[in-house]
């Protein structure tokens, strides 16, 4: 039952929102909304110092504490995009991941707290040297993926690595584009869904320098795709798009802000192609009334033209 104390934790949580970023990685966030459950009955947030932190299952309309614990180190719910995504939960809610809240990118050593939910209790936490942060998890858990943001000037370029929590140990390699052996990872996550059941994560990237693209992250078999967004000049604008999911996820939609869609991508076939709107944008502008009126000219004048040369005929006679 819940107990009805502790909407003052609640106060505490959503009255201390904070999210550690830099670099590529929106970091953490520790209060405010936390992430929300499959099905919307429960959220999740965290908040707590770099020596412990709270973790607290809420009730999404009432409020209510429903289950918390408490863990050693600092730890928040992970930011996946800088619009406000939050994730580290499981497909079917029962595992939760928490990141560490040390300083991106720039971290030596990398934490993640692995909790069940139910009841909610820290089953292990992962360890690894350098600087990683939260992309996913596959829908049965077992599979953690992380960015690893590489050393170097350059902050925005990472890979993509994927952790076997079974095992306890972070799997060789990086999940890259098998079919893109050139593609450098490099940018910030714009937008992120995921499909039902969790299995394929999209997310959008900003690219300077480069185009924007699409990681398609396939978490079962660990497999990704990049799918190259064209844009010319600046990319400011590509803040503004958000992706979505379409068609029972057979379509993958890159809409601006005001909802009309930019681009859409089949998943599968990674074919880009453009709404009519979208691809005759010039030509919609085109005031076509003009040639309207100027083809009804024609098609007018034409048989006068040919009664004048009639009487002008009949005339000569």
């Amino acid at each position: 039952m819940p107990c009805r104390l502790v909407p003052l934790v609640v106060v505490a949580l959503a009255a201390a929102p904070a999210a550690f970023a830099g670099g590529p990685s929106p970091g953490v966030s520790h209060g405010g909304p936390g992430v929300v459950a499959p099905g919307g009955a429960l959220r999740y947030a965290a908040v707590g110092t770099a020596d412990q932190t709270t973790v607290a299952a809420i009730q999404t309309k009432s409020g209510l504490v429903v289950r918390s614990t408490t863990i050693p180190g600092g730890f928040g719910i992970p930011a996946i995009d800088f619009n406000g995504t939050r994730g580290g939960l499981s497909a079917d809610g029962s595992t939760l991941v928490l990141g560490d809240s040390g300083p991106y990118p720039d971290k030596q050593r990398s934490s993640f707290a692995v909790l069940s939910t139910h009841p909610l209790s820290l089953q292990t936490q992962v360890t690894l040297a350098g600087s990683f942060s939260f992309d996913a998890l596959s829908p049965d858990a077992s599979r953690l993926f992380l960015i690893q943001h590489m050393a170097g000037n350059d902050v925005t370029r990472y890979v993509v690595r994927a952790y076997d929590l079974g095992r306890g140990r972070l799997l060789p390699g990086r999940i890259a584009d098998r079919t893109q052996r050139g593609w450098v990872m490099q940018g910030m996550p714009v937008s992120r869904a995921t499909s039902a059941g969790g299995r394929w994560v999209y997310t959008l990237y900003t690219n300077p320098g480069g185009y924007p693209f699409v990681h398609a992250l396939d978490t079962v078999r660990s497999q990704a795709h990049c799918i190259g967004v064209p844009w010319k000049g600046k990319q400011d604008a590509v803040w503004k798009l958000r992706l979505r999911l379409a068609d029972g996820g057979r379509t993958l939609r890159l809409d601006r802000a005001s909802g009309r869609p930019y681009l859409t991508i089949a998943t599968g076939t990674w074919r880009i192609s453009y709404p009519a709107a979208a691809r005759g944008s010039s030509a919609a502008g085109f005031p076509w009334w003009i040639a309207g009126v100027g083809i009804a000219l024609l098609l007018f004048a034409r048989p006068i033209s040919t009664r004048a040369r009639a009487r002008f005929r009949a005339h000569a006679h």
